[in-house]
């Protein structure tokens, strides 16, 4: 199983594709180390926000989690970059991922923040220097930066960091209900050529960063998932108040619940198998949305990996023959999903 721990909804970017930071939390009721000690044991831990940075006692959520997951990463803006340092100085293990939006001019536009790319870059660079492996970088793709978004992964390479990749969605967790990608040929076009890209990697890992880069395409298009999502059995999210949430793609317009809350219970368990859990997860079945996002991709990428597999085999061997990506068949997985999933055209 895996856990994304938002800390807080307070951020120093001024996005234009989250509006988080219009609606920041109460710091006095953010959710402790102490209340983190209820989580159960998982594989993975994402630490996101908001900028988990402004966290004042982001150390003493760390150390707790990181007695929780076997491993841990944190999403940050890199923004606060002496910080980000101390922290990795005193976690070795530590994973950071940080959000650049484009190149610089921009990263800067989009993030709403002067410089930000150059924090950034400076951020990932003093990560670098410092011996530690588990660092990378991604980006969002909207409208205006997917050309950016292949310059950014030709920079990975050159610095032999991770590269993770998005495209924007609406949803309760940032605020917006008007992420459309409106130049959808072009985004898909840049999508194809990066999956081009990293199918002719030498890494594993790269192929299966491909496959995950065709749901994206398959999710700008419109269409149900080629994987379900299955958010509240593989995967849960804590929010910055102690809500257990099966993810952070929930619109209010389709539906919203919870858990409960950590704070208000003895242990993990007594929600997560509670009644209250299974009217979560049968709305999950039902979810209208196709998100295609890390956090509800990656788990069952792994609990189907047979389907992975077989795609990331047949398009490695096209690639080696010299063959471009086929995006015009992209295969739709029935492992038993209920069909009403991601089927927006029933709620529009």
């Amino acid at each position: 199983m895996e856990a994304s721990v938002i800390t807080t909804f307070r951020c120093p970017m001024r996005c234009k594709m989250c509006d988080i930071w219009n609606h920041p939390t109460d710091q006095d009721k953010e959710i402790t180390a102490r209340d983190l000690e209820k989580m159960p044991q998982v594989n993975v831990t994402n630490i996101t926000g908001g900028e988990p940075l402004i966290r004042e006692d982001l150390e003493d959520l760390v150390e707790v989690i990181f007695k929780k997951s076997k491993r841990v990463c944190i999403s940050t803006s890199g923004f606060y970059t002496d910080r980000v340092l101390a922290l990795a100085q005193k976690f070795p293990d530590l994973g950071f991922r940080v959000s650049l939006e484009g190149l610089s001019q921009k990263n800067d536009a989009l993030r709403g923040r002067e410089g930000g790319f150059d924090k950034g870059l400076r951020t990932l660079l003093g990560l670098r220097q410092m011996g530690r492996k588990d660092v990378g970088f991604g980006i969002t793709v909207s409208n205006n930066n997917s050309e950016d978004m292949l310059w950014l992964h030709a920079l990975a390479k050159q610095l032999d960091m991770e590269f993770a990749t998005a495209a924007f969605h609406n949803s309760f967790y940032f605020h917006k209900d008007d992420n459309i990608i409106t130049n959808k040929e072009e985004v898909i076009d840049d999508f194809k050529e990066l999956i081009n890209r990293l199918l002719k990697e030498k890494k594993p890992k790269s192929w299966f960063r491909a496959f995950f880069n065709l749901g994206l395409i398959n999710y700008i298009r419109g269409n149900p998932r080629m994987l379900p999502c299955e958010a509240g059995t593989e995967n849960f999210f804590i929010d910055p108040y102690g809500e257990i949430l099966p993810c952070n793609g929930m619109e209010e317009k389709y539906w919203f619940k919870s858990f409960g809350n950590i704070r208000e219970t003895a242990s993990f368990e007594e929600i997560w198998n509670g009644p209250n859990a299974q009217k979560v997860r049968a709305l999950v079945k039902k979810c209208p949305k196709n998100c295609w996002m890390i956090g509800s991709a990656s788990p069952v990428m792994k609990k189907y990996i047979r389907h992975p597999v077989k795609w990331v085999v047949t398009n490695k061997i096209r690639s080696m023959a010299g063959k471009s990506v086929d995006i015009d068949n992209i295969p739709f997985y029935d492992v038993g999903q209920d069909p009403m999933q991601g089927n927006m055209k029933g709620v529009l």
